[in-house]
């Protein structure tokens, strides 16, 4: 039996090591770099991490020892050290919408601030000097198609509909044939 956690250090290193490389390649275990005491009397062993993208992390194995029998492995993870890289905090899903909803609220409170100094700005202009010639000249052709319910792409299918029966009757007038159950007037006054 080891009597202090420094013993149970010492004789489970290797003990930590085969643990690791049960869960990770010998590549990515790097030397020893110490180890601490947790407060029920078990041992954590740290082993410099050689893992890319986790610098500042440390192979961690938990081992512990009851009365006389061999050290037991408990746990085994990689965790941050003091200068590792983190994620930031977790933030709950309804404060992320409250603070989103407060910025929002603050841009149109800007937004509405900077419309009104823009509307004082066109009131201070002179009417006399706008040519209303300008405004009267725009061609329907210059203002925007505004897309509607029933649209596709910009065209009206209600318009196209309207111009195929058009152009339908336009055919059947123009070939002249005569509808069944027309009679045609010359036949009546012979």
């Amino acid at each position: 039996m080891t009597s202090t956690p420094e013993a149970l250090a010492d004789a489970s290193r290797e003990l930590a090591l085969a643990a690791l490389h049960e869960i990770t390649a010998p590549s990515t275990v790097g030397p020893a770099a110490g180890h601490s005491v947790e407060e029920d009397g078990a041992v954590s062993l740290r082993f410099e991490n050689r893992l890319p993208g986790y610098p500042g992390w440390y192979w961690t194995v938990t081992v512990a020892q009851v009365d006389d029998a061999e050290p037991t492995v408990l746990e085994v993870e990689l965790l941050p050290g003091d200068g590792a890289l983190l994620a930031p905090d977790w933030v709950p899903w309804a404060e992320r919408l409250a603070e989103y909803r407060a910025h929002q609220a603050e841009l149109a409170e800007q937004a509405a601030a900077e419309g009104s100094d823009e509307e004082d700005a066109e009131e201070e202009l002179d009417a006399d000097d706008l040519d209303a010639e300008d405004d009267d000249d725009l061609d329907a052709e210059d203002e925007p198609r505004a897309l509607h319910a029933g649209d596709l792409d910009g065209v009206d299918i209600d318009e196209l509909d309207e111009a195929s029966d058009e152009a339908e009757a336009d055919e059947d007038g123009a070939s002249g044939e005569d509808e069944p159950g027309d009679e045609d007037s010359s036949d009546e006054e012979e």
